[in-house]
């Protein structure tokens, strides 16, 4: 029966803290044992991203109940912070399609193999599919997740969503100069920080292996790519618009700028791997700069994701529209990987003719207008 348990578990656990891919069990890249394989596969079914039943977080909830440690725990008695974590994911699915629309790699929901790169499987026979699990892309893919989290549970408790937090008013009193004071909603970044690492971080917390090292630094870059970059708002309050007296708050990044600090993290990831102790992870090659806390770090090196392939969960990146003049990731040449492109005419449908009503409405007209597109062979 626990063994059951487990299954279930680790098909639920992939669906809960990896947006990009919900697997079901009749997909898995094993067999569950004949004694529990009806048991697992009718427990845990297959469903999309954005579904009513697994964006419900009471069918979530209930998926867990047999379940022990810190996620069953906050799933009987905080369910709604539950319901905040599917949102941070779904965040973290957007900001990483968003980043990687231009390169062969696109972080899409629709790709199924992709889910097996973050399939935790530890079975023998799989040892294409660990080395896959350690790249640059599913590093990303960890932390802008755990950072998606972190933002929307900070985000409820400052909209009063969460009955277990608020507004954060542990600023107070003026600045050095006087010229303004601590006061208004600050985000409890505390308060979702910890949600998010009790929730991402549970299952592997306890463990030593190089994987989990991986999974815990990367969830970790990325709840402080939101944390260490909060920054100061203020409103001015004084008759006529004066600012007599100005109060100021403490106020997450947008989240795009999240994003786009993650996007650099990736750029600039770390190889590593792990000590002698299997502890600690140690930069590979001759750099002299360790990885920091904010970076990001990985294993293997990626594959190019140029064709489509079940044993890389690649796409390819035949179809993909592309810049015929750039020269850059999102240009013709690299992203077809030299196989060459072709253009075609498409009739779309764009705004025109714009005008400003007083006040204050924009009306538009519909104008069709036939564009040229590329795409790779």
């Amino acid at each position: 029966m626990r063994l059951c348990e487990g299954l279930q578990f680790l098909i639920l656990w992939v669906q809960l803290s990896h947006p990009l891919h919900l697997v079901s069990a009749s997909r898995l890249p094993f067999s569950p044992p004949t004694d529990c394989r009806a048991e697992t596969l009718n427990q845990i079914s297959h469903r999309a991203v954005g579904s009513p039943l697994v964006m419900d977080h009471r069918s979530i909830c209930r998926k867990t109940r047999r379940l022990i440690g810190k996620q069953a725990e906050i799933c009987r008695k905080e369910p709604e912070i539950v319901q905040e974590v599917i949102k941070g994911a779904k965040l973290g699915t957007g900001e990483c399609q968003f980043q990687f629309k231009e390169r062969r790699w696109n972080c899409s929901t629709a790709d199924k193999f992709f889910g097996r790169i973050l399939m935790q499987d530890r079975g023998r026979g799989n040892d294409w599919w660990r080395n896959l699990q350690d790249i640059r892309e599913t590093a990303f893919v960890y932390a802008v997740t755990s950072a998606g989290v972190t933002f929307a549970v900070t985000q409820s408790c400052s909209m009063g969503e969460l009955l277990q937090c608020g507004c954060d008013y542990q600023m107070k009193g003026e600045s050095p100069d006087g010229s303004w004071e601590w006061g208004g909603c600050g985000d409890d970044i505390d308060f979702g920080y910890t949600k998010s690492r009790e929730f991402m971080d549970a299952q592997t917390r306890h463990r030593s292996d190089i994987r989990t090292l991986l999974t815990l630094h990367n969830n970790e870059a990325g709840r402080l790519a939101v944390k260490n970059f909060m920054r100061t708002e203020c409103k001015c309050h004084g008759l006529s618009g004066s600012c007599a007296v100005k109060t100021c708050w403490k106020k997450m990044p947008i989240f795009r700028e999240v994003g786009v600090r993650l996007k650099e993290r990736f750029n600039g990831a770390f190889q590593v791997m792990g000590s002698n102790n299997g502890k600690h992870l140690i930069p590979v090659g001759d750099t002299i700069k360790a990885p920091t806390a904010e970076d990001l770090v990985y294993t293997n090196e990626s594959p190019n994701f140029c064709k489509r392939n079940r044993k890389t969960g690649s796409q390819g990146t035949k179809g993909r529209a592309c810049n015929a003049t750039s020269m850059g990731i999102g240009g013709c040449d690299l992203l077809c990987c030299g196989r060459g492109y072709k253009e075609r005419q498409v009739v779309v449908e764009e705004n025109c003719k714009c005008r400003f009503h007083w006040c204050c409405v924009v009306k538009c007209s519909k104008c069709t207008a036939v564009k040229t597109v590329h795409e790779c062979l």
